[in-house]
């Protein structure tokens, strides 16, 4: 019985150490957040896909911040197929920046050159 008591005191104490862990490691803000918040005020978009490897090595190049950028998905969730919201949007490759003013650019785009385009500061 005793056993059992440590036993569930210990699993809390470790969800409990586990919760504040990750609350503390979710509320750090990213190196570019201002810059992908910007990006999305100013009406940019990137569309992608979840299998794309492009796309992935572009994610990467935000971290964390990349939460902040409007990112359409166009793959169906089966990744034989795209979404009519890319359909639609004429959408042929990935990743597609969008701006504001229609202009596109596809592939990976440098950071900077998306900071030139939409007037944003990295």
């Amino acid at each position: 019985m005793k056993g059992k008591v440590l036993a569930i005191i210990a699993i809390a104490l470790l969800l409990v150490g586990g919760a504040f862990f990750l609350s503390n490691k979710s509320t750090k803000p990213g190196q570019y957040d201002a810059f992908a918040k910007c990006l999305s005020e100013k009406g940019v978009k990137m569309y992608g896909a979840f299998w794309c490897t492009h796309c992935k090595n572009q994610k990467k190049e935000f971290g964390t911040s990349f939460q902040y950028v409007n990112y359409i998905e166009c793959s169906t969730p089966n990744g034989n197929g795209q979404l009519a919201v890319c359909k639609d949007a004429n959408i042929t490759g990935y990743p597609t920046w969008e701006f504001a003013d229609g202009e596109r650019l596809e592939g990976v785009v440098p950071l900077d050159k998306l900071a030139e385009k939409s007037q944003c500061q990295i």
